[in-house]
């Protein structure tokens, strides 16, 4: 098992590092990581029994503890359920939590296919450009700023790790601005989406691209602020879709 936080945890890092969060660092979250990795890639099956305990220790080297509370963890993800005399039985895929950010650096770790970033995209567009609208409706001044000021950094970004800092916080305060707390709770999922565009195709490094993409976060900005919450909703939909169009064109020509 790779503790040295090299590649076995990169999309993990990443993804943490992107949104601001420092990723942990220990035997528990090096199990985890390799045990969800394991289940979404299918190297343990839907409805296959894991190991024994006493293999799995053998294969990872740390207490008992340790493994059962990262099958603690796994298990409150929705990836296994444990049942007595029974074993430890991976749980079909749809009743994996597809919002939580470690099954979705999972599946980033595998390589995201334009199926999922599509998936992705369709639920992210259900949402957010509600957000956008209840935003408008509700608009603060003090966030519409931030707004405005997290497009301008975006339009300066030299690099694409800054630039997805800045949309990444662009989108979580789009979705304080909205006022509804549920918004929030799908932060992962969006974290996930901009992530795997950026890292496929960021506009940063084609400046056609990169003015497209400001302008559209600025329309979003400035309708939030004027509280027309029709034109926030068909911007952030805009905003959407040109990432996952972006991302999708970029793997379809590399494949």
């Amino acid at each position: 098992m790779d503790r040295s936080g090299g590649r076995a945890r990169h999309s993990g890092d990443l993804i943490a590092s992107l949104s601001g969060r420092s990723p942990a660092r220990n035997l528990h979250s090096d199990v985890l990581w390799e045990l969800g990795l394991a289940i979404v890639s299918g190297q343990y099956a839907e409805g296959e029994i894991l190991p024994p305990d006493s293999d799995l220790l053998d294969r990872f080297g740390v207490s008992r503890t340790v493994l059962r509370e990262a099958l603690k963890t796994l298990a409150a993800k929705g990836l296994i359920e444990a049942r007595a005399r029974i074993g430890t039985r991976v749980l079909p895929r749809n009743r994996w939590n597809l919002f939580d950010v470690d099954v979705l650096a999972w599946f980033f770790e595998l390589g995201p296919e334009v199926g999922f970033l599509r998936s992705l995209a369709e639920v992210r567009i259900g949402i957010e450009i509600e957000a956008a609208a209840l935003a408008a409706e509700r608009s603060v001044p003090e966030l519409s700023a931030a707004l405005i000021a997290c497009v301008e950094q975006m339009a300066i970004a030299e690099t694409p790790a800054d630039f997805a800092r800045h949309d990444l916080e662009f989108h979580r305060l789009v979705a304080e601005a909205s006022g509804n707390p549920f918004m929030a709770s799908i932060s992962a999922l969006v974290e996930m989406a901009l992530t795997a565009a950026f890292t496929i195709s960021s506009p940063v490094n084609d400046p056609v691209a990169l003015g497209v993409t400001v302008s559209v976060h600025r329309r979003i900005a400035e309708a939030i602020r004027d509280g027309d919450a029709h034109a926030a909703r068909l911007a952030m939909r805009d905003a959407i879709s040109q990432g996952f169009d972006r991302a999708a064109g970029r793997m379809e020509k590399e494949g």
